[in-house]
Order: C-alpha cells, then structure tokens, then sequence
C-alpha cells in the first residue's frame, strides 16, 4: 500500500469517526438527532477533509517539512488560525442555508466555541501530520545510517581474512624446510580455518563458542610454528556461551598478542586468554594477557592493525554499551580487555 492510499484512509477515517462520535454527544445532550444537525455534521466534516487536505497541499508545495521549528511554528500557527476561520464562516453560511439558529444570550459563547473548537482540530490534525513525517524521516535516517554501518563493518571484516591468511602462510612458509611434517599438519590446521572463516562472512555477530573454536584452532596452527616457546592458556567461564561476538575479533587480538608481543622475544612467552560474565550487568569481558609489552610511540599503529579494527568495530555493533582497553601490565605482561553487552 502506498503512501498516497493511506493517507486518504487515514484522512477520511478519522474525519468519520469525529462525525460519529459529534453526532453521538448531539443525541446524548438532546435526546435525538435531527434531520439537519446529522447533514451539518457531514457537511462539516467533509469541510475539514476538503480544508486539511489544501493544508497538506501547501506543506509540501512550500517545504515546510524541512525548515526550521523556529521559523515553521510561526507559520503553522498563522494557517492554523486562517483555516479555523475559514470552517467558522463555512459552519456559519451552511447553518443560515439549513435554518439552524443559535441563541442570541449564546451566540458569543457559540462563535468563541466554534473558532477554538476548529482551532483545536486542525492542531491535532497538524500535529499527527509533523510527528509521522518526522518519525518517518527520522526511521530512514537510522536506516540509513545503518547501511553506512553495514559498509564499514563488511570492509574491516574483508580486512581480517586476507591479513590473518597472509600471517598463517607466513608460518607455514617458515616450517616447510625446518619440519615439512609439522608443515603438512599446519596447512591442515589453517584450511580448517578457513573453513569456519568462510562460514562467518555473511553474519555481523557469531555466538563466542563459535569463536572459540576458532581462537583454538589457530593456537594449535602457532604451537605448531613456535613449539615451546608458546605456551597458552584458556580459561573460560561456563556461561560465555550465552554471548555473541563479532566475528574473528579474539581470534584478531589473540594473534596480535602474539605476533608484536612473546614473537618478539627470544625465549617466548606465556598467552592466556580469560572470560568473566558478569550476570547482573549482563556483561561479559575477556581478557588476553600476553608476554611483551605494548609500545604506545609512534612504532604503535604498525603493531596495532588488530587493536584498531576492533575498536572500529565494537564502536559500529554496540555504541558505547562495549569497552575496549590495552595497557601493559608489569614490564613482562600486556593485558587487552573487551567488555562485551549480552545481545
């Protein structure tokens, strides 16, 4: 149904319903309904059609729908007292035409009723008008705004896959002559992977247990790769599965950690990666501490590809209901924290 079939739905819908209902409060008042007040009801009503009609007309023909409140609250209350005397002489010709009188003790207090009793009607019909327009507006702003949303998650999602492919192959390139074996084990850890990866292109949120199983899966790929000198750790709290989160952002922090932070020492280094649910806040964070340290120079946007992706991200999905921090812990550790509201 188009926008122009409502409208007439809603216009004489509701122009009817007031005709009933005035009719209604005539035959409560008087006992009965004449032959004339019933036509001079109708004849009203389709009066106030006919007028808010022209007054829709001259909203869209002249913009007001798009300029300021300052400037548009005068005008609308300038047509609003124009029209309410126009349906005032309108009642007053139709009423002589019909030989309805009025008394001459009431017929002040009659004019008074019937300007503010129209004054009143076309405010309420103008008001229904600007809200709808304005909710309607204001729906296609978020509409909007969220397909500007839907972009920019899909281009730092597209970022992730060929970034983390090309770190995997790197591993795997580093392992081909040292131990072809663990080579062979590792390109079928990755196609795993990748597997799962291929799975998630089209979702804006994954459930953490998802997650996980990727997380893990690319831990076993570096174990491979790095032997003893990675050692990782998991704890995970029972009812993390009841969250969701965007796909391959741990994945993305936890191969951060490791690959600017225990890659670059000598000995290796400890990776734990830990959730905490907090139910009364309906939060959860995980944090993954790294050996290493977090460099906060110049030297930072090289080795934080993963930390700036994120925060994009959690910013586009949750607003300000996420939390991302990343801060050295001691001169041996670096902590990254996520809090993440339950969806």
């Amino acid at each position: 149904m188009n926008k122009t079939i409502t409208y007439w739905i809603c216009q004489i819908t509701g122009w009817s319903l007031y005709a009933l209902f005035s009719l209604f409060l005539f035959a409560l008042a008087e006992g009965e309904l004449m032959r004339t007040q019933v036509v001079a009801q109708f004849l009203l009503t389709g009066y106030y059609i006919f007028s808010t009609h022209m007054y829709r007309n001259l909203i869209v023909r002249w913009g007001w729908l798009s300029i300021p409140s300052a400037r548009l609250i005068p005008r609308i209350i300038l047509t609003l007292i124009i029209l309410s005397l126009s349906c005032f002489l309108f009642e007053l010709l139709f009423n002589t035409s019909l030989g309805i009188t009025v008394e001459s003790d009431d017929s002040l207090g009659w004019v008074i009723a019937q300007f503010f009793g129209s004054l009143f009607l076309y405010f309420i019909w103008s008001l229904v008008y600007f809200f709808y327009h304005y909710f309607e507006d204001y729906k296609s702003a978020l509409q909007y705004q969220a397909s500007i949303n839907e972009i920019q998650l899909n281009k730092l999602k597209s970022q992730l896959n060929p970034h983390f492919i090309f770190n995997g192959l790197n591993s795997i390139r580093a392992l081909i002559d040292e131990n072809p074996q663990k080579a062979k084990m590792a390109v079928t850890q990755l196609s795993n992977i990748l597997r799962n990866t291929l799975g998630m292109n089209e979702k804006k949120l994954i459930n953490f247990t998802e997650e996980l199983r990727m997380v893990r899966d690319y831990l076993d790929l570096e174990t491979v790769r790095y032997e003893e000198r990675l050692e990782t750790i998991l704890d995970i709290h029972p009812e993390s599965h009841r969250f969701v989160v965007p796909p391959l952002m741990v994945q993305t922090l936890v191969e951060n950690g490791i690959k600017h932070g225990i890659a670059n020492l000598v000995d290796g280094g400890v990776l734990k990666l830990t959730t905490q649910v907090n139910s009364r806040d309906r939060e959860m964070k995980i944090i993954i501490k790294n050996s290493g340290q977090y460099n906060h120079g110049p030297q930072s946007k090289k080795t934080g590809y993963g930390i700036a992706n994120t925060i994009q991200r959690l910013k586009l999905l949750y607003g300000d209901k996420a939390k991302f921090s990343i801060f050295n812990l001691d001169k041996d550790f670096v902590v990254t924290e996520v809090i993440i509201p339950e969806h």
